[in-house]
């Protein structure tokens, strides 16, 4: 068997060969008469057995030989349109991908109903069925209602959302102005703020619970109003002394005999330093920030900041909390698990909130700005103006005599920026009192 190319030359047909134009097999069993067997004419372009993970034919081959038998001119304009495609294909990869979403979808007349209470909670023992209705126990001081068991599932969800939001439903405001109260004292009035219930602490005030529900609902359901009220009360004003006599009878100062300290929490203790630094981000709304550096490999991988730049510098309400994340500085404070419930924060003291305290990156940038602010505001040179500036911003006090002759020694002896990283570690910062 021998091949003839085009141009009728042969080779031995056990020779390694690649067909790289037209072709033609034949074959002979004298070597005078030929037959042709095969030829290149038909053969089909290449990258479509490509696609299909076959070889190239002699067709393939065929219809590449006439595609480069083009003009000059066809060789210009296939390179023009070879460049446009590129620019095109660089312009739609710089443009970001859309958000995906799963969404899941179940069968509507799950949610139509009948239900029934499980006996035993066992789903193949129903019991008695299920209307939905408000909460009985509370028929004598809130609004009722009772709905037919037909009533579509987005009309039982709206009817419920209004009951509880009722004007005449007391429960909700006095939880509400339960939650305000705990926030700024410490202790709620009733100290369990999730659980009003029978289980639950009992009101050590009641008459001054609902009086700051009516307030709540007075001012038409506005916090702002009744913080003030709040903050402004002789109550919240009075000093955190302690006195013997006293503190044998409510040591906790549950009935409220003076000001109860608490510490501040990890966010407050954070926006505390970047405030008193002259660094805190005010800027309302928009997108939130991280403390912590996000790796997504299989699993994702939460990895704290170093160094906390400018741009983390907002109010930590605008931190983007991860369940598996720790952010070195608010988690040693007991930065609340943002995978739970939190009606109440831990207040836990342990060694490594003071040594985070004092050499935090964190600590050590606040304190230089502190100091910066400092010499800005009172001057570079004058130790006891800068003592007293010091104590407005971090302490809104003037110092004592005593307090101002040490911190005067101190700024002499080891710098602004020591004094400045010191009062950042006082207690008198990160308790409230």
């Amino acid at each position: 068997v021998l091949f003839s190319s085009a141009r009728g030359e042969e080779t031995p047909a056990h020779s390694k060969f690649v067909f790289v134009a037209e072709y033609r097999i034949e074959v002979s069993d004298d070597g005078e008469s030929w037959t042709e067997v095969a030829n290149g004419r038909d053969r089909k372009p290449v990258g479509a057995y490509k696609a299909q993970g076959k070889a190239p034919t002699g067709r393939h081959l065929d219809h590449r030989l006439l595609a480069l038998e083009t003009t000059a001119g066809e060789k210009s304009r296939r390179n023009k349109l070879t460049q446009e495609l590129a620019t095109v294909k660089r312009d739609i990869a710089e443009v970001p991908s859309l958000p995906l979403a799963w969404i899941g979808t179940r069968n509507p007349k799950d949610a139509e109903g009948p239900f029934h209470l499980f006996i035993g909670g066992s789903p193949q023992k129903p019991g008695e069925t299920v209307t939905p209705a408000s909460i009985s126990t509370l028929s004598e001081i809130a609004p009722t209602y009772q709905l037919p068991q037909d009533t579509k599932e987005a009309t039982r969800r709206e009817i419920l959302a209004e009951w509880i939001t009722d004007v005449e439903n007391p429960l909700t405001w006095r939880v509400l102005a339960n939650r305000l109260w705990h926030y700024h004292f410490g202790t709620g009035i009733v100290d369990t703020p999730n659980d009003f219930g029978y289980m639950g602490g009992r009101p050590t005030h009641p008459e001054l619970l609902d009086f700051l529900a009516t307030e709540l609902k007075r001012n038409g359901f506005r916090l702002k109003p009744l913080h003030k009220l709040i903050v402004t009360s002789k109550t919240y004003r009075q000093s955190s002394e302690w006195r013997d006599a006293a503190a044998k009878i409510d040591g906790d100062s549950r009935l409220l005999w003076r000001f109860p300290p608490r510490r501040l929490s990890a966010e407050e203790v954070r926006d505390t330093m970047l405030s008193v630094a002259g660094k805190l981000d005010t800027t309302m709304g928009g997108p939130g920030f991280r403390l912590y550096h996000f790796m997504q490999d299989n699993v994702c991988t939460y990895e704290p900041l170093d160094e906390h730049g400018p741009e983390t510098y907002r109010r930590a309400v605008y931190h983007q909390n991860a369940r598996a994340s720790v952010v070195d500085l608010m988690t040693e404070f007991d930065l609340a698990d943002c995978a739970f419930s939190t009606p109440r924060r831990a207040e836990t003291t342990t060694p490594l909130q003071a040594l985070t305290l004092l050499n935090h990156s964190f600590t050590v940038d606040m304190a230089e700005a502190f100091a910066q602010r400092i010499e800005k505001e009172a001057g570079a040179n004058d130790p006891a103006k800068q003592a007293l500036h010091a104590f407005r911003l971090a302490y809104q006090r003037l110092p004592n005599r005593g307090e101002q002759s040490k911190s005067v020694a101190v700024i002499r002896d080891h710098g602004l920026r020591a004094f400045t990283r010191a009062m950042l570690n006082s207690s008198e910062l990160i308790y409230c009192d």
